[in-house]
């Protein structure tokens, strides 16, 4: 039998596994998460790999705030089970698209970026499961 950890507020149906999409989402309030993401110590950079893509945008967790703080609810894509290797987190995924200097073009740009995240546990911390373009 397979025991798995869900670290996530949210823990209904469908049992977690590889990228199970969860339906009647969003799972959590997007003015709870963006009052959370602002706090000190309360977004997690959760995964590895969403580690690596911040750092790849050369920001830091203040940065996905900010961008997490301009979310707007028809922002939302979907929800689903997602890991880091050695829990799960129902997690509830968003894309956005700002205008930004890009400097290597000389020029403002639309760009558009994918959020996944959680509310942990304790309903204390945000949980980023990935943030890129």
């Amino acid at each position: 039998m397979v025991t798995f950890i869900v670290v996530s507020e949210y823990s209904g149906g469908p049992i977690p596994g590889d990228r199970v999409k969860i339906d009647g989402g969003p799972l959590y309030s997007l003015e709870r998460v963006q009052g959370l993401a602002v706090q000190p110590g309360g977004l997690l950079l959760w995964t590895r790999k969403c580690s690596r893509d911040v750092a790849n945008l050369t920001w830091d967790a203040d940065d996905v705030a900010a961008v997490i703080s301009a979310l707007k609810p028809s922002d939302y894509k979907d929800s689903e089970w997602c890991d880091n290797g050695k829990a799960w987190a129902a997690c509830d995924a968003y894309t956005i698209r700002r205008r930004e200097w890009i400097e290597a073009a000389r020029k403002e740009m639309a760009v558009e970026y994918f959020l996944k995240f959680a509310i942990g546990k304790t309903g204390a911390l945000v949980l980023m499961v990935s943030c890129h373009t």
